[in-house]
């Protein structure tokens, strides 16, 4: 049974990402689009072929016939848009961060759960092939146990964009953060005992460049850089993936999110091994997951224990930095 979709919005994420992974995944029917601008609506409609297209975003969640939605919005707009759709009785996949805050990410699930819909936050990246390789060697003891972990992600900078907005939830513990906590949560599997940061702050108070630490209970710690400071106006990237372990170390250089012929490195004793995986579109499974969520075959890879704790460590990075 394919599950009928409708995105909540043309964000450029939903352009060049997820809509094309939708077209491909199975289980998926691309059935409604909305947005604001009704020039932009009837573009998507032609390009991606949707059967429906509304201007306003009321209009896709009062269709009957929408059984799941995707929400690209602008961060400071999730928690509106997510809540009206649960209560429309839509299953919702929600952009990361799903939330500005734990407690709004609480309430969210809470609606969820009071209107027997599911709630995913989308994660991409964790349901690549590439990542699920790397983490398998984590858990089968390749390099021993873990004790630091350090992920980057750094990009261009802006010089006019929604990132830029404290009001809409810019900024880049907001926008590219949350990569680098969820890798290093699903990666360790113990509570966070403390977590600390700095941050260059923008004239309209929003972080520009952060660096954190996050100790764990059993003992181990990881660090994290993420920021919009490549320069501007260039396409400059920086990603990084480092992890030490008592036996070796895991050293991936890959961007977050990337598809085709992968690799990275297991470092130990016995030399160098070089990891390749073969990645399909991160998006297509994605939503292929969430379907057979939806259709009761599986529960959501990216849990609502996953997503809270993943809120409480950006929470207080935030308190922290003074965002």
């Amino acid at each position: 049974m394919a599950v009928k979709w409708g995105v909540l919005g043309t964000a450029s994420i939903a352009k060049g990402c997820t809509i094309p992974g939708m077209k491909m995944a199975q289980g998926c029917q691309l059935y409604a689009i909305a947005g604001r601008d009704a020039d932009k609506v009837e573009f998507f409609k032609k390009e991606y072929g949707f059967e429906k297209g509304y201007v306003g975003y009321e209009n896709l969640l009062a269709d009957e016939e929408v059984q799941a939605v995707y929400i690209p919005l602008p961060n400071g707009l999730h928690y509106e848009w997510v809540i009206k759709a649960l209560k429309a009785g839509k299953h919702v996949l929600c952009e990361k961060p799903l939330a500005l805050s734990a407690s709004d990410a609480e309430e969210m699930y809470r609606v969820a759960e009071e209107n027997g819909v599911i709630l995913a936050e989308a994660y991409a990246y964790l349901h690549s092939p590439y990542v699920k390789a790397l983490k398998e060697d984590v858990k089968n003891g390749v390099i021993g146990d873990i004790f630091y972990i350090e992920s980057a992600f750094l990009t261009q900078g802006y010089k006019e964009d929604i990132r830029l907005y404290k009001e809409l939830g810019g900024g880049a513990m907001y926008d590219l953060g949350c990569y680098c906590t969820t890798m290093i949560l699903s990666l360790i599997d113990a509570k966070p005992s403390y977590v600390k940061a700095s941050a260059e702050m923008s004239d309209k108070g929003v972080d520009l460049f952060t660096a954190g630490i996050i100790g764990f209970e059993n003992g181990t710690r990881a660090s994290f850089n993420v920021g919009m400071m490549m320069g501007i106006g260039t396409n400059a990237r920086y990603d990084r993936l480092y992890i030490k372990g008592t036996k070796g170390y895991i050293r991936s250089d890959v961007e977050f999110n990337q598809e085709g012929e992968l690799s990275y490195q297991l470092i130990t004793e016995e030399g160098i091994t070089e990891r390749k995986v073969s990645a399909k579109q991160n998006y297509c499974l994605e939503v292929e997951q969430l379907c057979r969520a939806i259709c009761g075959e599986e529960v959501p890879a990216v849990s609502l224990e996953f997503s809270i704790k993943n809120a409480q460590v950006i929470d207080a990075v935030l308190k922290d930095i003074g965002y």
